[in-house]
């Protein structure tokens, strides 16, 4: 499949997806909104994929935002449709981890698509942001209601309301990133940790990543009675024996999705 504002590739058990329009700071347009939820789609198809990471192409930027051309005559009938939230909501829900690899400006639009992704990791230089307030409107694409569950109500009231960029090390403190990592490492890292969620049994990371989204809709009591139900599924598989046999006789476990 040929694409214009994105590249996609598969890497090992990782399928790549780069935000490809650099010279505008891989501004998120509506062609390209539309290029990377049909390859979330193909990843999430492709069962020699486990794992799909998004970055941004030319250093500088992951994305800076929705393409400001475009907001700028959007209408109510479009402001109300999904969007970047159909993005991000495809990306939480899709059963594969997902990763964003943030090298540069992640704002707006950009930062609205990271946070649908399970996993962020970024370079020292990359700096994040909800400047849609400067702007005379509000973010769109699920921001006012994933970064307060992300970094707590307080961080997410600072970073919604004032607009101001926060470096990678604030990211990291407040747990909107849970990695720092040098930009020419920031990919080989995302493949790091392809391999290692690629080497757990098949039904470990989806079923991991669904008690955590479902649980955090759920009351307490819910989420714990959803947990017990999932690892009681979990126990009775191949694989389950598999991972316990191998770590007792001190080998590499086979596991086979079963």
């Amino acid at each position: 499949m040929s694409y214009e504002n994105i590249l996609y590739e598969v890497q090992g058990p990782m399928a790549l997806i780069t935000i490809n329009r650099a010279d505008r700071h891989n501004a998120i347009s509506l062609g390209t909104l539309d290029e990377l939820q049909t390859a979330v789609a193909v990843a999430a198809d492709d069962d020699a994929v486990r794992v799909i990471t998004i970055t941004g192409a030319g250093g500088r930027a992951f994305a800076s935002g929705s393409d400001l051309e475009e907001v700028r005559h959007r209408d109510l009938r479009k402001a109300l449709e999904p969007i970047v939230q159909g993005l991000a909501d495809q990306l939480e829900r899709t059963p594969k981890p997902t990763i964003a690899a943030v090298d540069g400006i992640c704002m707006g639009g950009g930062l609205e698509v990271a946070l649908g992704c399970d996993l962020r990791i970024a370079t020292p230089h990359s700096r994040f942001a909800t400047p849609e307030g400067k702007l005379g409107i509000i973010p769109g694409g699920g921001a006012t209601a994933r970064l307060p569950r992300i970094v707590g109500r307080g961080w997410g009231m600072e970073m919604l309301l004032m607009g101001d960029p926060i470096g990678a090390e604030r990211a990291l403190a407040i747990g909107l990133i849970t990695r720092i990592v040098e930009p020419e490492e920031l990919l080989a890292e995302a493949r790091r940790m392809a391999d290692q969620l690629a080497a757990y049994a098949p039904f470990v990371p989806r079923t991991m990543k669904a008690m955590v989204n479902f649980g955090m809709e759920a009351s307490l009591a819910g989420a714990l009675m959803l947990e017990k139900y999932a690892q009681g599924a979990l126990v009775q598989t191949e694989d389950k024996t598999e991972g316990i046999s191998a770590f007792l006789e001190k080998r590499d476990p086979e596991f086979k999705g079963r």
